[in-house]
């Protein structure tokens, strides 16, 4: 057994949710959001460190690692979880953090997801972003809402993924998963093909850049239901991250087909739970109505805060507006929610008074 399986299976009997490696450090996982040592271990040198990377590496991967400096898989061990790896190269030798992956495909009700996001399932076509910084979970809730097209839809599913993820199995969908570097080239290439490959939903693990964003549009153009991420953190920000990745001379033919295709944008935060012994996902929703593709096409996306305090009806919500329903039920504490809001003056008064 590689001996680096003993710190995947602590992480996963602890309940972390990342393994942090880094020649000249102990080990230490992340647990509750909080990073901390892992008893037992010594600091590992570079030449200790890279003997346990290369035990669960593929030769082909190993030498890329070698040659790249950076190396992405995932790595699966039986009847604990799948763990998303990234190898790297800092400043006292090698590094490495792994991202576990729950073997189980948890349900929109299990992770408390509001409501309107289970509706996101239901749609034939369009666009639709999960967004938000790097370990907000945001592939645990599309996952859930792919899980939820399988169980209740006969589609074709096609994903596209670096590296692959949760692994579906087939229900009522035929699910194609592609690995990008394994499968396919790339997420640009691999959106390419998967447009003549009879597709009702594509999932695209991220939208990088300009090619894969404006295939992505395009899809959703043509009739497909698409799903992408983006690391941003408001529906604002995400709506001018994809106008932005084009040249200006073809930005206002992206806001009209951006205008034509956007279908709603989930942006999610995730935070400790009041009690410390976990995390919660905190969103913001924008939902497409009437107004949304005149301020796409007008870039008049300042009056995207308007239109979702407005939409509250239709399922929409703010950040701080989804933070106040937070504290308010006792989930996190005013002090996490102070952090992340925009409008700190909101939160202030919550705050205890030696805050």
């Amino acid at each position: 057994m590689p001996r680096i399986d003993e710190l995947l299976r602590y992480l996963k009997d602890n309940k972390g949710s990342d393994l942090h490696l880094a020649a000249g450090l102990s080990p230490r996982a992340r647990v509750s959001g909080a990073v901390q040592e892992i008893d037992g271990w010594p600091v590992l040198d570079d030449a200790q460190l890279r003997q346990l990377l290369q035990e669960i590496a593929e030769p082909a991967k190993w030498q890329s690692y070698l040659d790249e400096n950076d190396l992405d898989f995932a790595y699966g061990l039986e009847g604990v979880a799948r763990f998303r790896a990234n190898y790297f190269v800092q400043e006292n030798g090698a590094g490495a953090v792994f991202r576990i992956i729950p073997e189980e495909i948890l349900s929109l009700e299990t992770l408390k997801a509001p409501d309107i996001v289970a509706s996101f399932a239901n749609y034939s076509q369009g666009l639709i972003l999960v967004t938000g910084p790097t370990g907000s979970g945001k592939s645990t809730t599309l996952a859930a809402i792919i899980d939820r097209i399988n169980s209740s839809q006969a589609k074709h599913i096609i994903t596209i993924e670096d590296p692959i993820e949760f692994v579906h199995p087939n229900k009522k969908s035929v699910l194609s998963q592609r690995e990008v570097g394994a499968h396919t080239n790339g997420f640009g290439p691999a959106l390419k093909a998967a447009i003549r490959q009879n597709p009702d939903v594509i999932l695209v693990g991220e939208m990088r850049d300009q090619e894969t964003i404006g295939l992505a549009i395009t899809a959703a153009e043509m009739g497909v239901l698409v799903f992408g991420t983006l690391h941003t953190n408001s529906a604002t920000k995400t709506i001018d991250r994809l106008i932005d990745a084009f040249p200006a001379d073809e930005q206002d033919q992206v806001r009209l087909s951006l205008s034509e295709s956007l279908t709603g944008v989930i942006s999610q935060l995730l935070l400790r739970t009041a009690d410390g012994k976990g995390r919660c996902a905190v969103h913001e929703i924008l939902i497409r109505n009437t107004a949304l593709p005149n301020m796409i096409r007008e870039g008049n996306t300042v009056q995207l805060t308007n239109l979702i305090q407005n939409g509250k009806a239709e399922g929409m919500q703010t950040m701080d507006d989804a933070l106040m329903q937070m504290i308010e039920s006792g989930r996190i504490t005013p002090h996490d929610a102070y952090m992340k809001a925009k409008d700190k003056q909101r939160f202030e008064p919550l705050l205890p008074a030696d805050a």
